[in-house]
């Protein structure tokens, strides 16, 4: 499957992304069982599943015929650094103050 090349603030821009990431915060789901909950394809529900596992937001294990998915830190780290520069330069900014 060709994946769209995106930073990692394409892929949490897309808000069927973000609510798939919600969701592996409650508990891991299976491809089928996170396409339930949603208004399109399983196959596109399939490709935002692999765009967030390509970028390191989520693991994806095979369990039989089924793939599993959970969250994975990768992905939420570099967002983490990123935010974290900014939150440290507006600490400073407003100290100096």
């Amino acid at each position: 499957m060709n994946l769209p090349d995106l930073d990692v603030f394409q892929v949490i821009a897309d808000p069927t992304r973000r609510k798939i990431l919600e969701m592996l915060t409650r508990e891991t789901h299976t491809i089928n069982s996170l396409a339930e909950n949603f208004d399109i394809s399983r196959p596109a529900i399939s490709k935002h599943v692999n765009i967030l596992h390509d970028k390191g937001f989520i693991t994806i294990t095979n369990k039989g015929r089924e793939r599993h998915c959970s969250l994975h830190t990768d992905g939420f780290l570099e967002v983490q650094r990123w935010l974290s520069f900014f939150t440290d330069f507006w600490r400073k900014k407003i100290s100096d103050s």
